[in-house]
């Protein structure tokens, strides 16, 4: 399956991936102010890929003037329906519609790995003005925890490695990007912590084995957590380049 095609797979759960996936801490926006070099009250602001509008969402909720950025067209129903104040324009990164210099800040909260950074850089550099910021961002399963690295683990032994897409590949696309690690963690009941992981692509594109391997791990999970809780630990990653550092 191509990637635009595991791209293309989240608009047929998009109520699911709305309920299910985590938000982001607090902190998060607080350093991408401070690495950003400006507050995010009042700032222009595009989040691209925004999916459901999780991060549009947390964006606007420190003030920022957003607009939700999105291809998927389940994802966009989805995105008008929890957010219907909050403009939103059908594209993707790699050919934005919006004027040149018009942004303070352009995101992408788990979604740079879905564009093509030949396509996707220039544009960046071409909306944000000068000393406006690109900010790319993921969570990340902590593996440094114990259960998850064993959840990790049997998903690669039953599928392959490579199910999990990761954002590091900032550093080659012609920007000085600085980077912060962000540890956090949710307690949520085992199905909340299953229907999560079944938002992913991998599980949505019809990969042979993916439902009897969640019906297996939710056994094996209730047996390691009797009390039907777990505590998901996350580190996001967050990547922040400002116009006008590019790399010479």
């Amino acid at each position: 399956m191509t990637n635009e095609s595991r791209a293309r797979s989240f608009s047929s759960a998009a109520a699911r991936y709305a309920a299910h996936r985590p938000a982001y801490p607090p902190e998060l926006f607080d350093t991408l102010a401070e690495m950003a070099g400006f507050a995010l009250a009042g700032a222009r602001v595009a989040d691209v890929g925004a999916g459901t509008g999780i991060a549009t969402a947390l964006l606007e909720a420190r003030g920022a003037r957003v607009v939700g950025v999105e291809p998927g067209e389940g994802m966009a129903q989805e995105f008008r329906r929890r957010n219907p104040h909050t403009p939103l324009v059908r594209a993707d990164g790699n050919r934005l519609p919006l004027a040149s210099g018009c942004l303070d800040l352009l995101t992408y909260a788990q979604s740079w790995h879905w564009t093509d950074p030949a396509h996707a850089v220039p544009e960046a550099l071409r909306v944000l003005r000068p000393g406006g910021a690109l900010a790319v961002w993921q969570n990340d399963p902590d593996v440094e925890v114990g259960w998850i690295a064993d959840q990790q683990n049997r998903i690669e032994e039953r599928f392959g490695p490579g199910w999990y897409i990761n954002e590091r590949a900032l550093s080659q696309e012609g920007l000085r990007f600085t980077d912060r690690r962000l540890p956090w963690s949710r307690r949520v009941p085992v199905d909340t912590h299953l229907a999560k992981l079944s938002t992913h692509s991998l599980f949505l594109i019809g990969e042979p084995g993916t439902d009897a391997f969640l019906e297996d791990e939710r056994a094996l999970l209730i047996r390691r957590f009797p009390d039907g809780w777990v505590e998901e630990h996350y580190v996001v990653e967050l990547s922040v380049a400002v116009r006008g550092r590019e790399t010479r």
